[in-house]
């Protein structure tokens, strides 16, 4: 019976939540080595967490990440990947990998996971989302890396108005008709922005932001975006987590109540970041 009160205490705590969200939209940035984990209940997990969110009235929508998979399939390949400032640099052969890699290997797995758990869930490739240019960055040449400068989110709405999770690549379309690999964290913030988000959530596998990264109790739970330059000048915010937190600040200044970091090995780590009082991660706010 204890058992049972205590978990009547969790739906109740996480009541209010539900209240206040209900209706709302959370992009969920799914990525981090977790992605690729073998342990199936890893990953279901995420998928569970979303189909929870849909059932509860939250329109969730993902955008996520290649993880290891693509750096695998381009090892087979014999290309070596490269990073700038957590940039993948990517030549044309590159591209045709990255392409494979996330629409038929990732996005696949993430919608039939969805739909295994009796949610809803449609596949878009990023190319009918995301409009980008060439990303020049110091000088350095990436390829077919690009940044984003316009987002279609009318097939997205609509999606959302049929109770269906949008399941988004990081690829955009290019001014000159090619397909361009993007950040897949700015690409969950752009989307963020144009659809009016309430909540984002990036999912990785570090716990959140910590002071020292060796250290897991100096987890920062919550962080205005005034701070975050001092972090950057301290290297406590550093290489991939550069784009994450330059992606959820320009969110949170563009209307997004709040960004999340929370790691993806924890189950269930987006319901008890956000229908917990405590959550679990960092959080960024205005």
């Amino acid at each position: 019976m204890d058992d049972l009160i205590k978990k009547a205490d969790v739906l109740l705590e996480a009541l209010p939540y539900i209240q206040r969200f209900r209706s709302s939209i959370f992009v969920v940035k799914y990525g981090g080595s977790f992605m690729d984990s073998p342990d199936a209940k890893v990953r279901e997990g995420v998928a569970a967490d979303v189909v929870f969110l849909e059932a509860v009235g939250v329109n969730p929508v993902v955008v996520h990440g290649g993880g290891k998979a693509i750096t695998t399939a381009m090892g087979k390949a014999g290309i070596t990947a490269q990073f700038v400032q957590g940039m993948r640099v990517t030549d044309g052969k590159s591209m045709e990998i990255v392409e494979d890699v996330l629409a038929n290997v990732i996005n696949r797995d993430i919608v039939e996971m969805i739909q295994k758990f009796g949610g809803k869930a449609r596949s878009f490739s990023g190319k009918d989302v995301f409009q980008c240019r060439k990303l020049a960055k110091d000088g350095v040449d990436l390829g077919y890396v690009g940044e984003v400068t316009d987002v279609s989110t009318e097939a997205v709405r609509k999606c959302l108005r049929a109770q269906v999770t949008p399941v988004i690549s990081p690829i955009g379309l290019g001014e000159d008709g090619h397909a361009y690999n993007i950040n897949a964290d700015v690409a969950a913030a752009k989307l963020a922005m144009a659809v009016g988000a309430r909540r984002l959530v990036f999912m990785s596998d570090v716990a959140g932001l910590l002071r020292d990264p060796r250290n897991p109790k100096t987890l920062i739970s919550s962080l205005h975006v005034s701070e975050v330059l001092d972090l950057k000048r301290e290297g406590v915010v550093d290489k991939g987590m550069i784009p994450k937190v330059d992606s959820a600040v320009e969110a949170v200044h563009a209307g997004v109540r709040r960004v999340h970091f929370v790691d993806g090995r924890i189950p269930h780590s987006i319901l008890l970041e956000i229908f917990t009082d405590k959550g679990i991660g960092t959080e960024i706010v205005k």
